[in-house]
């Protein structure tokens, strides 16, 4: 589901056969040069369990699977905190995105600690990373490359509670950290939902022409966004 307004690009069409790759892409993220995707994690209730999620674009199509690996003491003892291994595999059952998080603080009182999170593809190599940028108020991030160097910018809002009964979005940035080029939205999904479950929506918009690993860093980007403010037990 995207977020409502006019797409930047890649919202809305049929995802790439794994017939051919493009030059200098990954193998697996072929779908990436042309989707944008929603990431759905199901509900899971009663003893914290792994999470899992689907992927899949606006047309409700699968392109994805992703599995969070940690071990019961860690999700149990350390909570949203925890630091994970997750591998995300194709439709053809090959992992294609390894996420990794180290152990971080989370909060505006420890500055020299912030959340950070290691995006690869193929597994053991990298190719960005996501880190906490320091902020008394405001959900910041930076977008970097393989070479540490920041390609994007984004900024989440003061409140990351869906209490209103509306999206909380947080806003893309060329790497100035002025102009808009896109957003990562957590999706209302109903009182319901919201409130008696684990289950949450996420939407991602990019431009068209963003480099296809970096759209890869941006999928990793939500993965860590919903453990730092909307995991629960």
């Amino acid at each position: 589901m995207a977020p409502s307004g006019a797409p930047l690009g890649g919202f809305g069409q049929q995802p790439m056969g794994f017939g051919m790759t493009p030059i200098g892409v990954p193998p697996g993220l072929e779908y990436l040069t042309q989707v944008g995707q929603t990431m759905r994690k199901y509900p899971i209730i009663g003893f914290e369990r792994n999470n899992k999620y689907d992927i899949k674009n606006t047309m409700g199509q699968k392109i994805y699977t992703a599995n969070e690996e940690t071990d019961c003491c860690t999700r149990n003892c350390i909570g949203s905190l925890r630091c994970f291994d997750m591998k995300i595999k194709d439709n053809m059952d090959r992992e294609v995105i390894r996420l990794i998080r180290p152990l971080r603080c989370i909060g505006c009182c420890c500055p020299c600690c912030l959340q950070e999170m290691e995006v690869q593809s193929p597994p053991g190599t990298t190719i960005g990373f996501v880190k906490q940028d320091w902020h008394p108020c405001l959900p910041k991030f930076s977008i970097q490359g393989a070479d540490g160097q920041t390609v994007m910018k984004l900024v989440g809002p003061c409140f990351t509670c869906s209490c209103c009964c509306g999206d909380v979005n947080f806003e893309l940035r060329g790497k100035d950290g002025e102009e808009s080029i896109g957003r990562i939205s957590k999706q209302w999904s109903g009182l319901v939902k919201e409130f008696f479950t684990d289950a949450e929506n996420f939407g991602i918009q990019f431009p068209m022409d963003l480099d296809v690993k970096m759209k890869a860093v941006l999928l990793g980007t939500c993965f860590l966004i919903d453990f730092m403010f909307f995991e629960r037990n």
